[in-house]
């Protein structure tokens, strides 16, 4: 297959368009040019030309893969999942994912911690963490670490206590809703009943100093 011309693109800094005479296209890197010593007019032979698609195929997968990484977080289950998505073949995302770990651009032990904090400046419990780490296929030997930097559950219920109740002491029926919407947050039910008493007291001690 002959190179019919060769272009820099426009759009991606250091990538080369190689225009076969098919009118096919590749997407190469600077590297890979020098590597396969390109040029104008050369003629590849099948063996080539498949080592240079191939080549093409796994930068492609690493340039998408630093993109999408650069526009937000994500656990290395849900890049691969996306890369797949676009086009790449399961050991394109796989080495496109390995590449951006052994640079330190992807890191599931920090993302998990992410999600948590996140979870809980929401004003979730643990059980909603539990959710968020496995619906991101984050390994469950990273769970305990991203959990132990959580706050206090009790100290969330609170929060969510004193937002859902600030006109007033509640009645028996609206506490048992509180509790219920706090177990579907995530909460366990010795937390929920930690947290109603600590907040009754403290409400009690409020109010009698009105």
């Amino acid at each position: 297959m002959k190179i019919d011309r060769l272009e820099r693109s426009k759009h991606v800094d250091r990538r080369v368009l190689v225009f076969l005479e098919d009118g096919s296209l590749l997407k190469v890197t600077e590297q890979e040019l020098l590597d396969f010593g390109l040029r104008a007019g050369d003629d590849l032979d099948s063996e080539t030309l498949e080592r240079l698609k191939n080549a093409a195929s796994g930068s492609d997968a690493k340039a998408r893969a630093a993109a999408m990484i650069g526009r937000r977080a994500m656990s290395r289950r849900d890049l691969e999942r996306k890369l797949a998505e676009k086009g790449a073949s399961q050991t394109e995302a796989r080495y496109a994912a390995e590449w951006l770990e052994a640079i330190g651009a992807l890191n599931d032990a920090e993302y998990a911690a992410l999600l948590v904090r996140h979870s809980a400046d929401l004003g979730y419990g643990p059980g909603h963490y539990r959710d968020e780490l496995f619906r991101h296929g984050i390994h469950r030997d990273l769970w305990e670490e991203a959990m132990d930097a959580a706050p206090d559950p009790v100290e969330l219920i609170e929060a969510y206590l004193r937002d859902r109740f600030r006109k007033g002491l509640p009645d028996e029926r609206e506490r048992r809703r509180a509790a219920d919407a706090l177990a579907r947050r995530g909460f366990g039910w010795s937390d929920i009943k930690a947290g109603l008493a600590e907040w009754t007291e403290l409400s009690v001690e409020d109010s009698g100093r009105l």
